[in-house]
């Protein structure tokens, strides 16, 4: 009688799933399509970290807050009309969309302003990484003649030392020192602000595990990226940033780009022929908001600038349709600035 009972219970439990999986609908079926692509992405790509710490400049609430006035402040520029938010919006995802940006007296810069957005994760500053962190990267441009244009260093501080605004908010950011307003302060502050302008997105729900965090579409195009081999130098959480790389390593760049003028890149800081046209490969986060492309702002559209890389690094000839896939995916890493970091 126990087994008659047992036999009936396996047989209900059968027939019950074999009802229930024929009201699946086709979105609800497992499928293993992306099995493979999944395990393959978590091993190149690595999910961004909240925030870029640094152990020789701790974040502080103070010291961000000190720092997010700074970076909007035009007084740090020689006539009061430029600050770090002017060529590094963070209303336009940390740029200011033009091919080369202008500076305090109308003069325009030599180079494509990037993005700070999860800019202290990179292995280095500027296009040619001549700075180590943006620490040092923010006193830069303010000193710039063609940037903020301020003379020199004593200026700046002769100049906030007269706002009381800064008297109070340097002694709180720096309450261990009689004289906090000091250059090196100032840059440790902007530094700890930008530390904070991380933008994660779906993608990175996607990568700590989330399959359903992407849609097929997204997939494929991510496939395709990977497959076009676009992940030579483009992997990490930042996919790129990490790196140096030649721009034209199978053909000249600017014959693609048409550029004004021929960069040399780190050459020109280095006098090393073995550093000509070598750049820092840029992070793609964010890619679709922060064009013109290139360190000469010399490409206005995303998949002509696709095409060029494809060709310039892989000597590659896209289709259009590997171009769109690859496109679909670059738009899942498009974050969100914090909206207390703003202004």
């Amino acid at each position: 009688m126990k087994k008659t009972v047992i036999y009936v219970f396996i047989a209900a439990v059968f027939m019950s799933c074999g009802d229930n999986s024929n009201n699946l609908s086709e979105t609800e079926i497992p499928s293993d399509k992306y099995v493979e692509l999944n395990t393959q992405a978590r091993q190149l790509f690595g999910v961004l970290p909240a925030v870029a710490e640094n152990p020789n400049n701790i974040i502080t609430d103070v010291k961000v807050e000190l720092g997010k006035v700074l970076y909007f402040d035009n007084r740090l520029s020689k006539d009061n009309t430029q600050s770090c938010n002017t060529c590094h919006n963070l209303d336009t995802y940390g740029v200011d969309n033009k091919h080369l940006s202008e500076g305090n007296d109308g003069e325009l810069g030599a180079r494509n302003s990037p993005t700070t957005l999860n800019a202290a994760f990179h292995i280095s500053q500027f296009w040619d990484g001549r700075e180590p962190d943006v620490e040092a990267q923010a006193g830069g441009p303010i000193l710039n003649p063609v940037e903020m244009a301020m003379p020199d260093e004593a200026s700046v501080i002769e100049k906030l030392s007269k706002i009381d605004e800064y008297k109070e908010l340097f002694s709180k950011a720096f309450p261990e020192e009689e004289n906090p307003i000091t250059y090196d302060n100032l840059k440790k502050a902007i530094g700890a602000f930008e530390r904070k302008l991380v933008t994660p997105t779906k993608f990175d729900d996607y990568i700590s595990g989330n399959d359903n965090a992407l849609t097929d579409k997204e997939k494929d195009g991510l496939q395709t990226y990977i497959n076009s081999g676009c992940i030579a130098c483009h992997t990490g959480s930042l996919l790129g940033g990490n790196m140096y790389q030649k721009f034209g390593l199978f053909s000249n760049y600017w014959e693609h780009t048409n550029s004004e003028k021929v960069d040399e890149g780190k050459f020109e800081v280095t006098k090393n022929e073995a550093d000509k046209y070598i750049f820092k490969v840029p992070s793609l986060r964010n890619i679709d908001k922060t064009g013109p492309y290139f360190h000469d702002g010399s490409i206005n559209d995303l998949a002509q600038a696709i095409k060029i890389m494809a060709k310039t690094q892989s000597n590659k000839d896209l289709s259009e349709k590997e171009i769109s896939e690859i496109t679909e995916f670059l738009k899942t890493l498009t974050g969100t600035v914090p909206e207390e970091l703003k202004q």
